[in-house]
């Protein structure tokens, strides 16, 4: 999997910033590391809003659950969002080849959450590319969940081996698991929380057929469920300048 490098500015811990037709305006501290387990992966960093939050988001990284991608991909979402008055969970957790894959990695998911006080207000699960597979997933598994948002998600686990995404990688994450009902989100529909599937039509990691594979069996289920197609790549909707990122927050803001 290749990865895009995103040009953060400095002072990203008080920025500015105006949001939509509200010029919502506020400032952030620096993250708070909370840890919820004794392996040097299970922490969070909690990123709190000045003032009144809108919510909950927990930030899920992606990386095809391997460890060689960290939630470093994660901190320029977690600093926009925050600067936009929501409460940020940036999410740590074993991944494949630090003692993660099924289900030391769905634990995780679960402790972290479970690890940090909700205020009032939407808890959505945001995550992209296999960490979109990890908040849809906990969209089902997680009472807490109200609305989940994968970004390029794999949300088709039986699809995404058949094609060999990530060279194997759902294979190497499952390991001798069967894929299941209990791992895949695809045979999890219809879930009672609504979730939005952002994605790129010229991403060639996880193509957009696994989005639109899932909307059509949870909405088919009866369930709430919406693909929101935007031009550009894998990457393109965790590059906070893009118009696919704006988008996603364009889906937050209708939450508050």
């Amino acid at each position: 999997m290749r990865r895009r490098t995103l040009l953060l500015g400095a002072g990203a811990a008080a920025v500015l910033v105006a949001c939509g037709e509200d010029e919502r305006v506020t400032t952030t501290s620096g993250p708070e590391t909370i840890r919820y387990g004794d392996d040097p992966s299970q922490y969070v960093e909690l990123t709190r809003p000045e003032g009144a939050s809108r919510g909950t988001v927990v930030v899920i990284h992606g990386g095809f659950w391997r460890a060689a991608y960290d939630l470093d991909l994660g901190r320029p979402l977690a600093r926009d969002l925050a600067t936009r008055g929501w409460t940020v969970v940036n999410t740590e957790y074993r991944r494949v080849g630090n003692g993660g894959g099924v289900p030391q990695t769905l634990d995780d998911v679960r402790a972290a959450i479970a690890a940090v006080e909700l205020g009032a207000g939407p808890v959505v699960t945001l995550g992209h590319s296999a960490g979109g597979h990890l908040a849809t997933w906990a969209g089902s598994a997680v009472e807490a969940v109200t609305h989940v948002i994968s970004q390029a998600g794999v949300v088709d686990l039986v699809a995404a081996d058949a094609e060999g995404l990530g060279d194997g990688a759902v294979r190497a994450f499952l390991g001798e698991a069967p894929i299941d009902a209990t791992v895949d989100p695809v045979q999890q529909v219809p879930l009672g929380v609504p979730v939005w599937c952002v994605h790129g039509t010229a991403d060639e990691i996880v193509p957009i057929s696994q989005s639109q594979s899932y909307v059509a069996a949870a909405t088919a289920a009866g369930a709430q469920a919406e693909l929101v197609e935007v031009a550009g790549d894998h990457f393109v909707v965790i590059d906070t300048a893009s118009t696919a990122w704006a988008r996603t927050v364009d889906l937050l803001e209708q939450l508050s």
